[in-house]
This record gives C-alpha cells, structure tokens and sequence, in this order.
C-alpha cells in the first residue's frame, strides 16, 4: 500500500508507492486513485508531462498556473533524481513563501503532491534526468506564471549555485513573490 507523509507545510505529501521486485526487475502502481482519495487527496488528473534535462543543475521554476486553470500536480523522477520543491503562494497562509524541499529519484520511486496554491521547481542532480508529472489541468498558456526561483526572500537552499544554474530565459525574468500579486487565497481546514 502506498505510504502518504505530510511535509513541514502539511499540504505538500510525499507519496511512496511499494515496489514489488524479484530478480526480473520490479513492478508498481505509481498511481491509484481510491488510496489517493482515502488519504484525502481527491483529484481528477487530467494530463502527464515529461521533461528532459541534459545537465546537472538545470532548474525548471518556479511554476504555477492561475485560476481558474490552476494546476495541482504529482511529480517523480523516472530517471535520474531531482531536489523537488513547493513554495507556499496563497496569500493570508500561515506558511506563506516558505519553501519545503525533497530528492526525489528514479531509483526510490518517491513522488511529491503539490496542491494549488503552490509555486512548484526542481533542480536536476544528475544528467540526461527525465521528469514526469501528473496535472488535473490542462496547459494554459494565458494562466502560466512564475515566481523567481533564486528569491531572497524565500531563501530556497537549492543544490546548484546561481552562476551555475541552468535556466530558461522565463525563469530568468521572473518576479519576485514581492512583486507578484498572488490570485491564491488561504483557507483554512474546516473554514
């Protein structure tokens, strides 16, 4: 069965689903969505994306899409290993712009859940990684965003120095959290 542990910003679950191995190799079900409803994770995912990164030190975000195309994801390595992480971007959270991080590689199978509401990067470990990911929305290129993924004021302790980093020319022009008016909005369990 597949083992859910909340993170430091409990919204952001480490999923680690159980490898049945022999001497062939090993089978998995990456995904099952009763065991990911019964943990409370009720999501319809809608599309998978992949992504190659020839070089250590690529990152890739921070990403997010806006309402009412805002787009919840399950992501993991499926070569490779990446440092994984989610920046809380809902305005009002008690965790707001603070950052929670994990290594996730082909070779362990983990998987994180990022929810709405969440800025979302990674930083490749190792070349020619290969990235797969799980969205409950498709692509939208009028609700695509970013926050700078190198942001002092949140102080993500990324794996690759910034004179190193690999990154799009998006990513280099993005905002700052400062100066981006986040259209997320915290609510609390319960409210």
């Amino acid at each position: 069965m597949t083992t859910f542990t909340r993170l430091a910003i409990p919204e952001i679950v480490l999923v680690q689903p159980v490898r049945h191995g022999d001497a062939r190799g090993y089978f998995c079900e990456t995904y099952k969505k009763p065991e990911f409803d019964a943990f409370g994770i009720d999501i319809a995912f809608v599309q998978d994306n992949e992504s190659l990164s020839r070089e250590v030190g690529v990152v890739r975000g921070l990403h997010f899409q806006t309402p009412p195309q805002a787009q919840a994801k399950l992501v993991r390595a499926v070569r490779g290993s990446i440092f994984d992480v989610a920046v809380d971007i809902r305005t009002g959270s008690p965790t707001f712009g603070k950052w929670v991080g994990v290594t996730l590689t082909a070779a362990s199978g983990d998987q994180l859940f990022v929810p709405h509401g969440f800025a979302h990067g990674f930083c490749t470990l190792e070349p020619d990684t290969i990235v797969a990911y799980k969205v409950d929305a498709p692509y939208s290129p009028a609700h695509d965003a970013g926050i700078r993924w190198d942001d002092p004021a949140i102080g993500v302790d990324w794996p690759v120095e910034a004179g190193r980093a690999v990154l799009s020319g998006k990513d280099q022009k993005a905002p700052l959290l400062a100066d981006y008016a986040s259209p997320f909005v915290y609510v609390a369990a319960g409210a």
